[in-house]
């Protein structure tokens, strides 16, 4: 066994590979990611090494190799190395893999290197990694929490990891201010969780007669966005994607698919999805029978990072929104309803 395979061993050595498939690991203009076929063949060659994968649809994934480097003999970079050249040559696919201790850092290392490429950060590296690193590249910081912070001066990594907690909890909350600080001095005790590639779940309308009235139908797509909701709630589900499908009188149909801003379950942000995807259909003369969603690219709650959110009518929609889910579980569906959805149909 190599000195490296003993030090990975160890408490805080790199164990943890990100693995993003098509090796950009940012979307863009040379980008494309891998189709559901191909992506599940990419994810065989991690679980070929060890069991603990994560999917992370469409293109990327978790690794703990922790327990693989006895086994192969091998360091993280190594068996890193060891993925990359098994894509390339099975598969025709690159990757840009990041390499670190923990989920956060081997994902930053990743959107930092070179396409195509491997990073490694070591412990030692850990601090001087992150130090200049922009606010916005932590995991789960997203454009608004960055520019308020940006506005205190909290505009790099080293900086808020410098900032006394109880500064960073008042401008953020106890919770969110704590998280924050721990993520920018690399500590993140997430672990790599094993899940397989995301599944989906739908919901369908069929109106009495075709539906001509724009308005009806933006009623009955809150009815579902609704459903969908609260099902993806219950399951402790987030949706990635919105699909509409729109089934006509002469039973032709139309599907749109919708990248969310955020994975969600928040019934407001699936109804604002799916009226954007049906306005953009232009149906003013449309005889429509029915209409679908779908919510794509479930992936687990507690391992999606949420916007952190200052909008205080945000909030309490997320607690009224709680309160109605214990509502129904407890009385039934038509215990809570939002405002305009479409009344339940008679059995």
């Amino acid at each position: 066994m190599t000195d490296a395979v003993r030090a990975a061993e160890t408490a805080g050595e790199p164990h943890v590979l990100y693995v993003h498939f098509g090796a950009a690991p940012h979307p863009g203009p040379a980008h494309s990611a891998p189709h559901e076929g191909r992506y599940e063949e990419l994810l065989a060659l991690l679980t070929d090494i060890t069991p603990l994968v994560q999917a992370l649809p469409p293109d990327a994934a978790l690794a703990d190799v922790r327990g693989a480097l006895r086994y192969f003999g091998r360091s993280a970079a190594e068996l890193a190395q060891l993925v990359r050249l098994r894509a390339l040559a099975l598969h025709g696919t690159d990757c840009t893999v990041g390499v670190a201790a923990s989920p956060l850092l081997a994902r930053m290392a990743a959107q930092a290197g070179e396409p195509g490429r491997i990073r490694q950060v070591r412990p030692e590296e850990t601090a001087g990694f992150l130090d200049r690193r922009p606010v916005a590249a932590l995991h789960g910081v997203g454009p608004a929490t960055a520019r308020t912070l940006c506005a205190y001066g909290l505009d790099s990594v080293g900086r808020v990891a410098a900032a006394p907690p109880a500064t960073l909890q008042r401008i953020l909350g106890a919770a969110q201010g704590r998280r924050l600080h721990e993520r920018a001095r690399g500590v993140d005790p997430t672990p790599v969780t094993p899940t397989a590639p995301a599944r989906s779940a739908g919901a369908e309308h069929r109106f009495e007669r075709d539906e001509l009235d724009p308005v009806r139908r933006r009623s009955a797509l809150l009815t579902l966005a609704d459903d969908l909701g609260f099902r993806l709630r219950a399951e402790e589900q987030v949706a990635r994607a919105l699909s509409l499908t729109v089934r006509y009188a002469d039973r032709s149909a139309t599907t749109r698919t919708r990248a969310l801003a955020e994975p969600t379950a928040h019934t407001p942000a699936l109804a604002a999805a799916a009226y954007a995807l049906h306005d953009a259909l232009g149906l003013q003369r449309a005889r429509v029978r029915g209409i679908a969603l779908r919510a794509e690219e479930l992936t687990a709650a507690e391992l999606a990072s949420r916007q952190l959110s200052f909008d205080v009518r945000d909030e309490k929609a997320r607690r009224a929104e709680a309160a109605g889910d214990r509502a129904r579980r407890r009385f039934g569906m038509a215990a809570a309803r939002p405002a305009g959805s479409a009344p339940p149909r008679a059995a």
